[in-house]
């Protein structure tokens, strides 16, 4: 899909914040549809491809992280939450909830579409490497990951809903099994050029992405290290 294709959907109760985006956003090219309300978000995801919500996180008739929560049960399209919190621990929140980034308001429209980009290039970036000559399939532990569909297998069979930002996470750590990976190295894995300083949401996806392998035998702590996927990670044939 070219940049130009790509849909943004912005839910803010604010009309003139979704204008301004809208129309910054349409000007290089991403084609933005802005909504008031969660019941209107409901109607446009089931009619559009939609790439990337940006979703502000007060709402007058909604929680802006329950709408984050829910839809990360169903889907692993990106989402950069908007707010105005300032305090730390509302931003984590957010991550934790499934959001792949966020932006604190009032923000420069630059520093918008910079975020908006660097999101959807990790998207895209990955979903590219995999289509190389690198496995799409890897088993672990009865598990099933397959980086060409972007889904992860429960040894039972249950598919389990990842983020952007987990799924790269747990596909660095099959790809390199029984190897001691630090937070730098795991930051350049998984968002490559666009890795900022003293980023920390590896520690959030990390956390989460324990929680859902239900497994703390999986993901190894290493004392003064890093983290060490300490099991056998196997590519079938099928693959």
């Amino acid at each position: 899909m070219t940049e130009h294709e790509q849909c943004i959907v912005i839910l803010d109760d604010d009309a003139e914040i979704r204008t301004l985006v809208c129309d910054y956003l349409d000007r290089y090219g991403l084609r933005c549809i802005g909504v008031g309300t969660g019941a209107e978000l409901k109607r446009v995801l089931a009619r559009e491809t939609v790439d990337l919500l940006l979703l502000d996180i007060m709402l007058p008739d909604t929680d802006g992280l329950k709408i984050c929560q829910e839809l990360r049960e169903t889907t692993r399209m990106p989402i950069i939450l908007l707010t105005a919190l300032a305090d730390e621990s509302d931003r984590v929140v957010g991550l934790e909830m499934g959001a792949d980034d966020y932006l604190t308001k009032p923000f420069s429209a630059r520093e918008l579409l910079a975020r908006i980009r660097a999101v959807l290039r990790r998207v895209s970036d990955q979903v590219w490497v995999h289509q190389g000559k690198q496995a799409d399939v890897f088993e672990f532990s009865g598990w099933r990951l397959s980086t060409k569909g972007r889904t992860l297998a429960r040894p039972d069979g249950a598919f389990v809903s990842l983020t952007g930002g987990e799924f790269d996470l747990l596909v660095a750590f099959v790809r390199h099994p029984g190897q001691v990976l630090n937070r730098d190295q795991l930051l350049e894995l998984t968002k490559g050029r666009n890795a900022q300083p003293f980023d920390r949401s590896i520690d959030v996806q990390l956390s989460r992405l324990r929680k859902k392998l239900d497994d703390e035998n999986l993901i190894k702590t290493v004392r003064g290290g890093g983290y060490l996927f300490a099991v056998d990670v196997m590519e079938p044939d099928d693959g």
